[in-house]
């Protein structure tokens, strides 16, 4: 399985749309978790106690179907002051949807999700949909992709593709999903404690 573990500047440059990175201050430095595809029992509440000991602030992509199965979870995600983003109702791949069937989704998800914010699932989406979303929403990707979901590596390869890559203002993706557990389980601690000491604060993507 293929796929980029940082997107370069000058890729990002030409998706001028889009919301590569977070924002970047003078004498700090900030990191921006960002976790797709719950909430999922256990595994998200987990997560929260994870963020919650580093006085970490993270922006959760939550699927629709989840959220109207996870309320008391999506409501924990907002009350413990993280933030909230639509990643369709139904975890579509915008490249095998129609335009209507996939903003119909999308709208889907918005009924279960209140926020600006939106990320593809898969990072796939055609031109049109693209056009139509930016709209009514911000539209987020990432620079840094874990690949937490990928089976074929360690956990100890997926921290190293973290570690070696995030630096002040990345977007990092993790995945609070069954299909992930193994690895974010690993990474996540190390993420948080190693970032920590080296003097970063976990910020929320603003909907500014």
């Amino acid at each position: 399985m293929y796929y980029p573990i940082k997107i370069p500047r000058w890729l990002q440059s030409f998706f001028p749309n889009y919301i590569w990175r977070g924002k970047t201050e003078a004498n700090s430095k900030r990191l921006y978790l960002t976790f797709d595809d719950g909430p999922i029992p256990e595994i998200t509440p987990w997560v929260l106690e994870q963020l919650r000991a580093y006085d970490a602030k993270a922006t959760f992509f939550c699927v629709g179907e989840n959220v109207q199965k996870n309320q008391a979870i999506y409501q924990q995600i907002i009350a413990e002051g993280h933030q909230v983003g639509n990643h369709t109702f139904k975890h579509l791949n915008g490249w095998s949807t129609t335009k209507a069937d996939y903003l119909d989704n999308v709208a889907a998800c918005g009924e279960q999700v209140d926020s600006l914010l939106f990320r593809p699932p898969y990072g796939r989406l055609k031109w049109g949909q693209a056009k139509a979303l930016r709209a009514n929403y911000k539209m987020v990707l990432w620079e840094i992709l874990a690949g937490d979901f990928d089976a074929s590596i360690s956990g100890e390869q997926c921290w190293q593709n973290v570690c070696k890559n995030a630096t002040d203002g990345s977007i990092v993706v993790l995945h609070d999903s069954q299909k992930s557990w193994k690895h974010l389980s690993y990474v996540l601690p190390k993420l948080l404690e190693y970032y920590h000491n080296k003097g970063f604060t976990f910020e929320v993507i603003s909907t500014k």
